[in-house]
């Protein structure tokens, strides 16, 4: 059985780049970046950071 665990959009708004992540534990959260590169790193090591500190199932 698959269960969604977080949801990730990217946008992109004149110069800037933005990553809405939303997860159960982490709430709705945004990050702003003027590089995909830079908002991706963001991310990835917001839901690192989330999935580390989570209990195991």
């Amino acid at each position: 059985m698959e269960e969604l665990i977080c949801s990730v959009e990217f946008l992109k708004g004149g110069r800037e780049l933005f990553a809405r992540v939303s997860s159960e534990a982490g709430g709705v959260r945004e990050y702003r970046a003027p590089t995909s590169d830079e908002v991706i790193d963001l991310v990835i090591n917001d839901l690192q950071e989330e999935f580390e500190s989570a209990p195991a199932a």
